[in-house]
């Protein structure tokens, strides 16, 4: 599967893994790689995830920068969301 989005300047491309990578283990709650998606709702983004089938990694909570949560994708891929804006003056 490959997938391309735009929005301005910016593009993300993503594509589904076509080969047996070793993926990294947890180190403590994380792998420490994944991708990013700020999101309004952090919990309703986490209770869908979950409700399709991975092990959560870190459930929602409240940090200093806002909300987040992490779970792995299908592929083994992490996925974070947070209410924490990459490049905001917070």
């Amino acid at each position: 599967m490959h997938a391309e989005a735009r929005m301005g300047q910016a593009i993300e491309m993503v594509a589904s893994s076509d080969a047996d990578h070793q993926r990294p283990p947890l180190i403590g709650r994380s792998t420490g790689q994944g991708l990013y998606l700020p999101v309004n709702d952090v919990d309703d983004v986490y209770r869908k995830v979950i409700t399709s089938g991975p092990i959560s990694v870190i459930e929602p909570e409240d940090t200093e920068l806002g909300s987040r949560s992490r779970a792995p994708d299908p592929q083994g891929q992490e996925l974070s969301a947070g209410s924490y804006e990459p490049g905001s003056s917070r």
